[in-house]
């Protein structure tokens, strides 16, 4: 299917499990959620739901948290990610509608 998430993006996870997984308790996980470093999804029940890519994230936020990373600090990093990502998301589409425009073909 196209469009459909890979199954690294899926949130199909409960709490429960990526409690196991990653060794935080469930109110850690719920406080990093609160801090706005991880996006579950909620099921129609209201419970929430992770992705692997979730656990991956819980895991480095974890680790970034063990040496002394403030929350804070993780968020600013996780903002600048994103906005590099975006940036080079729209360099390369901008790139494509140049090429496509221009009948430049790639090799």
């Amino acid at each position: 299917m196209a469009g459909s998430p890979s199954y690294k993006e899926r949130k199909v996870i409960t709490i429960g499990v990526v409690s196991e997984l990653t060794g935080l308790s469930e109110r850690q996980i719920r406080y990093y959620e609160e801090r706005k470093l991880i996006f579950p999804e909620r099921s129609p029940k209201g419970n929430r739901k992770y992705s692997f890519l979730d656990v991956e994230q819980l895991m480095d936020i974890a680790n970034k948290r063990e040496e002394g990373v403030q929350t804070y600090e993780i968020r600013q990093e996780m903002l600048r990610k994103e906005r590099k990502e975006a940036k080079l998301n729209r360099k390369e589409l901008l790139r494509g509608e140049i090429n496509a425009r221009f009948g430049i073909q790639r090799e």
